[in-house]
């Protein structure tokens, strides 16, 4: 469906399409690490790997290779200069929607060549302007969680596939109460 909301989109401004395929890019640079770090009792999260190395690396070089300047993605962020020129990663206005965190391990050079258009917007404001522009993705449902996961899947159910579960004592630290799984 992103494909064809992606298409819808371009097509009503104008704009060609062009469609990449990193799935092998993001197995080895995200996916792989994530199970890596989980099997290790570690807390990974696949969202900061996939923008440093697929967003803003893979695609970003690949938009270059297009002859683009500039990116532009619809992350609820901002970009803002100190007073001695240096390059600052912003929180959106939008302190709901701010996805600032999930791009603070983007590099700094990656950054020099994003835009984001919508930073400075509320959710709804973002909506009013692509129905006001026509957009088919104007009343599209906004995503959350990990995409290679989806809404419907248990998250314990998809790990289980991939890294066996580890007999260990868990902690609740309000309550205290230790527990063997």
């Amino acid at each position: 469906r992103d494909a064809q909301d992606a298409g819808a989109v371009c097509r009503a401004l104008g704009l060609p399409l062009h469609e990449v395929d990193f799935v092998r890019q993001y197995w080895n640079e995200v996916f792989t690490d994530f199970l890596d770090q989980y099997a290790r009792g570690l807390t990974p999260n696949p969202d900061l790997a996939c923008n440093r190395h697929i967003k803003f690396g893979a695609l970003l070089h690949f938009c270059r290779e297009l002859g683009a300047d500039m990116v532009a993605t619809g992350h609820y962020a901002r970009l803002g200069h100190d007073p001695a020129g240096q390059l600052h990663l912003l929180r959106a206005v939008d302190l709901e929607r701010d996805q600032s965190y999930f791009l603070a391990s983007v590099q700094q050079q990656a950054l020099e060549s994003c835009l984001f258009p919508v930073g400075h917007l509320l959710k709804h404001q973002v909506r009013a302007l692509a129905a006001e522009a026509g957009l088919p993705s104007a009343a599209r449902r906004s995503s959350r969680g990990i995409c290679f996961i989806g809404p419907r899947r248990s998250f314990n159910d998809f790990l289980q596939q991939y890294v066996p579960p580890v007999p260990a004592q868990y902690v609740h630290v309000e309550e205290a109460v230790q527990q063997a799984v």
